[in-house]
């Protein structure tokens, strides 16, 4: 049998393995990457961000700080909870518990945070994803995406091949790139 990667029930197991199954909390990969994705961000602030795939909140907590919302989604209910939990005390986040696939976009944003989701995807699937991000994106509006270069049996893709499809969306422009040891991280603007 085939499990779906995408699917609630896939990353509720994980949690039930632990409540913080891939150490964001407390991982020196995780917060290394947290440290490069807000110096990738850069020190402007943000009206309206997104972040698919939030699990306990530590990055949203973070992103909270420079933005006037955040709105975050994860697909299970155990991260959900985590993260309203880490995100109490941030009036200007709001979590729910949504596959990034159900999201209907009326609200345009001027910050999207893809980060760590992306190889859980086919391809035709993520390319359908990232035209719809970018169509949500304001005009100006930065899109970063940081990806893990290793290898997993739960991965469809790898970190690379993420950031290629990304890449090749029309409508936003490589404004900066960095390949570290462990990951890769963009950022795109819209022109």
């Amino acid at each position: 049998m085939i499990t779906d990667r995408t699917s609630s029930e896939f990353f509720e197991s994980k949690y039930r393995g632990g409540a913080d199954p891939w150490g964001f909390a407390s991982d020196l990969y995780e917060r290394n990457r947290y440290a490069a994705i807000l110096k990738a961000i850069g020190h402007r602030q943000y009206d309206n961000a997104f972040e698919p795939g939030c699990s306990i909140g530590e990055l949203t907590a973070e992103l909270a700080l420079i933005c006037a919302h955040v709105e975050a989604i994860d697909i299970a209910p155990s991260a959900v909870e985590r993260a309203r939990m880490c995100c109490r005390g941030f009036p200007n986040v709001t979590v729910s518990c949504k596959r990034i696939q159900d999201m209907s976009f009326d609200a345009k944003f001027d910050l999207i945070v893809f980060c760590e989701i992306g190889y859980y995807f086919e391809e035709p699937e993520l390319t359908h994803i990232s035209e719809i991000l970018v169509q949500s994106l304001e005009r100006s509006g930065v899109m970063i995406a940081a990806h893990w270069l290793g290898r997993s049996e739960n991965h469809v893709l790898s970190g690379d091949s993420v950031h290629e499809i990304l890449r090749s969306v029309s409508g936003i422009k490589l404004e900066h790139s960095e390949r570290h040891a462990a990951f890769r991280l963009d950022r795109w603007v819209k022109p």
